[in-house]
Parts: C-alpha cells; sequence; structure tokens
C-alpha cells in the first residue's frame, strides 16, 4: 500500500516541478542552464581553492553570474538543482524564496551570503540582496533586522504559521561559525508595507518557563564542531524540535563542548509567538506515545555525571574515527 502512495507523491512532485519550469521558453531553459553549469564549476572552486584571495575571487563572479542568470525571464521557477552548496528554499505558499550559501575565507572568518527573489507576474525579476551582519552585531538575539543587517545564516527549512490574518515565515538555518563550534539559528521573516524583509521579533517566547527568561527575537544553539544536532520542524507534533545540550567536559561557559543530553526542548505557535517547552517529550510519555532516548539528565534538570562521561568518550571515538576516514 505504501509503494503506490509513494509513486503517486513522487508523480505529483514531478508533474508540478515540469509545470513550473515550463513557463520558462525553449530559449531561456536553454541559457539557464549553461550558467547553472557555469554556477555549479564556481561554487565548487570557491570551496575548494587552497587561497583565500582565490575564493574571494570566485565568490564575486558566481554573484555576477547568479544574479545575470536571475534576470532572465521567470528564473523564478528554475531550480539550480545541481548547484551544490546553494540552499534554494520555497516560500510554503510559493510567494518568494530565499538563497543562501557562504564563504569560508581562512577557517575562522566565515560569511553568509543571500537574496530574497519575489515571484512577480510579469516574470521579471525582483531581488533583495542580504548582508551579513553578524560580526558587527554585539547581541545577535535582541533586534529586529532588515536586508542590510541581517543575521547570515545557510537555510534548509522553512515553515508558514499565520496569527489575526498575517504571514510568519519561520526559517531554519546553519552557521559554520567558528573552527571548534557550529550554530543553528531559528529566524522568524515577515514583510513590511513596502514588501521588505523583516527578520526577527518579540517571537520566542520563556513565560511557562519554571526559570523566567527575556524574550528573544530569534532563537540558537552552538555546540561542538563534529556532535550532530536537532533543530528543526516535526510536521506530526506541530512542533519545533531541539536537541538539549550540555557541556561534555562539564564547561558550561563553553558552547565549544556542547553535545546532545539525550532529550528535547522544544517551541510551539500560541498566539503569534513561538511558545518554549522545555521537555517536549514529558506529557507523550505519560501518554505512552513515544520513546525516551538515554538522557544525560534526571527529571530535576540535574546532569547525570557518569552517562555524560560515556557520551563524551563515544564523541571521542567518533571524532578519532572519522580523521582516520579523512
Amino acid at each position: 500500500m505504501k509503494k503506490p502512495l509513494l509513486f503517486l507523491f513522487l508523480l505529483i512532485m514531478v508533474s508540478t516541478a515540469f509545470a513550473q519550469v515550463s513557463k520558462i521558453s525553449t530559449a531561456d531553459l536553454r541559457i539557464l542552464s549553461k550558467k547553472e553549469d557555469s554556477l555549479k564549476a564556481m561554487i565548487k572552486n570557491s570551496f575548494l581553492d587552497s587561497l583565500t584571495a582565490g575564493r574571494m575571487r570566485t565568490d564575486s563572479s558566481f554573484i555576477k553570474t547568479f544574479v545575470r542568470s536571475l534576470q532572465i525571464k521567470n528564473s523564478f521557477y528554475y531550480p539550480f538543482d545541481s548547484v551544490r552548496g546553494l540552499s534554494k528554499i520555497y516560500a510554503p505558499d510559493s510567494t518568494f524564496k530565499i538563497f543562501t550559501w557562504h564563504l569560508d575565507f581562512d577557517g575562522s572568518y566565515i560569511r553568509q551570503r543571500g537574496a530574497i527573489q519575489f515571484k512577480t507576474a510579469d516574470g521579471s525579476l525582483k531581488l533583495v540582496p542580504l548582508r551579513d551582519y553578524s560580526e558587527f552585531a554585539e547581541n545577535a538575539l535582541d533586534s529586529v533586522r532588515n536586508k542590510d543587517t541581517w543575521i547570515g545564516a545557510v537555510y534548509y527549512n522553512m515553515i508558514k504559521t499565520t496569527h489575526q490574518g498575517k504571514n510568519y515565515y519561520t526559517l531554519f538555518g546553519y552557521d559554520a561559525n567558528t573552527p571548534r563550534s557550529n550554530k543553528k539559528w531559528i529566524e522568524v521573516l515577515t514583510f513590511d508595507q513596502r514588501n521588505m524583509p523583516v527578520f526577527g521579533g518579540s517571537f520566542f517566547s520563556f513565560e511557562k518557563d519554571s526559570i523566567k527568561r527575556a524574550t528573544q527575537f530569534r532563537y540558537s544553539i552552538e555546540y561542538k564542531k563534529d556532535a550532530s544536532t536537532m533543530l528543526n520542524f516535526d510536521e506530526e507534533l506541530g512542533l519545533i524540535l531541539i536537541d538539549y545540550l550540555v557541556s561534555e567536559n562539564d564547561e558550561p561557559e563553553s558552547p565549544w563542548t556542547f553535545v546532545p543530553a539525550g532529550d528535547y526542548e522544544g517551541f510551539k505557535w500560541v498566539n503569534g509567538k513561538w511558545l518554549h517547552i522545555n521537555k517536549v517529550f514529558d506529557q507523550a510519555l505519560q501518554d505512552g506515545q513515544f520513546p525516551m532516548p538515554d538522557p544525560l539528565r534526571d527529571n530535576q534538570g540535574n546532569d547525570n555525571e557518569q552517562k555524560l562521561m560515556e557520551r563524551s568518550e563515544k564523541n571521542k571515538a567518533k571524532g578519532n574515527k572519522g580523521k582516520g576516514n579523512q
């Protein structure tokens, strides 16, 4: 029963993609295909070039070529699927899509690139470039930002919520950050009266937590470089799920030592805000619905030192194995 449903789903996806691309003329499709080949080679070189100056030159050429590609009529419907390293996320209502990628200058200085392309009735280009302002932001969590003060991230998911007739687009992004740590971000995107992007707002509420925290304008986690973490929206639960993190070295002031503890916190969309849930599966476990991973903290939130030590050793072994495979 599952195979026919899967086949039907894939058929619908392929048909939809074909219908969108068919809005581009045959001549323009050929041009876009050639430009896509160039973009694919450029972005690969920007990652592999051993010289910072070379990566910067290639990134500059990539941007110019990409903008020229988007100027082709109805480029909004062209997927650029083969350009690996370029994130292409369509809004759930197909009114815009957002492109993001990053440039690694020297391993310790990484900047995000981004642009929002809007769907237009006549197929012309409406593009808003985004400037990564992260290095100048004293506190990235406390302010509304615009296209020129964007907290950069490479986005991997977007969901749409509504409140009182207004649309809210929640973005989930990755930031390579530093040689020792990565970050992941949750960012709420809205548009002002001029249809310009507005990033952030008083959206992340901790009012139900036992330990009160101020409302945040966006949310992030920072964690050890080789750790694998969850930060995404779960469709079945209707919640944002986030790995609860602890320091594997008992250094809570050092986020580059943070690893998943085995349980989850999260957020639920309530009255136009993302309301924080301290332990997502507490109630679900009482109902017998979800298995619980082996946690590194007890019900009072205290760390289990023995399990923490064991998890640390596993992470070290995994890291050493990974180094051996490089």
